[in-house]
């Protein structure tokens, strides 16, 4: 939820790359309108093959992950000052925010399989792709 609530405050931080053309004969004779319909096209595609929807996964593991590291960090902190459940409870919740954040920022890295799924999808139309943005 709070994921959500991020993403819809810092807007079009958290959209997704999408592969930036190279201006060739096939963009050229295509047109930009053409062309974005393609990118759509074979993203979709992809998605449809099952791939491009792991990296949201990805955040959610990554903050169970790092909120339990940290928990387990806190927890061996807390029993040195003689407080362990406070230490714990500390580490669970910095960790876990460490985690949702980075996750958050790399989420909008398309999966490697994704990418290269749509890169070759747009290659076999002719497209050639510079990077991705």
């Amino acid at each position: 939820m709070a994921a959500l609530a991020l993403c819809l405050f810092l807007g079009a931080a958290c959209s997704a790359k999408r592969p930036v053309l190279y201006p060739n004969q096939t963009l050229w004779q295509t047109g930009p309108e053409t062309a974005n319909r393609e990118v759509d096209h074979c993203v979709q595609s992809a998605k449809d093959y099952g791939l491009g929807e792991r990296r949201t996964e990805r955040v959610a593991e990554r903050t169970a992950s790092r909120g339990a590291v940290g928990a387990a960090a806190g927890a061996a902190g807390g029993a040195i000052w003689g407080d362990a459940a406070r230490g714990a409870a500390t580490g669970a919740a910095a960790g876990a925010a460490g985690g949702l954040v980075r996750g958050l920022i790399r989420s909008r890295e398309p999966d490697p399989l994704h990418r290269r799924y749509v890169e070759i999808c747009l290659r076999n139309k002719g497209y050639q792709i510079v990077g991705w943005k």
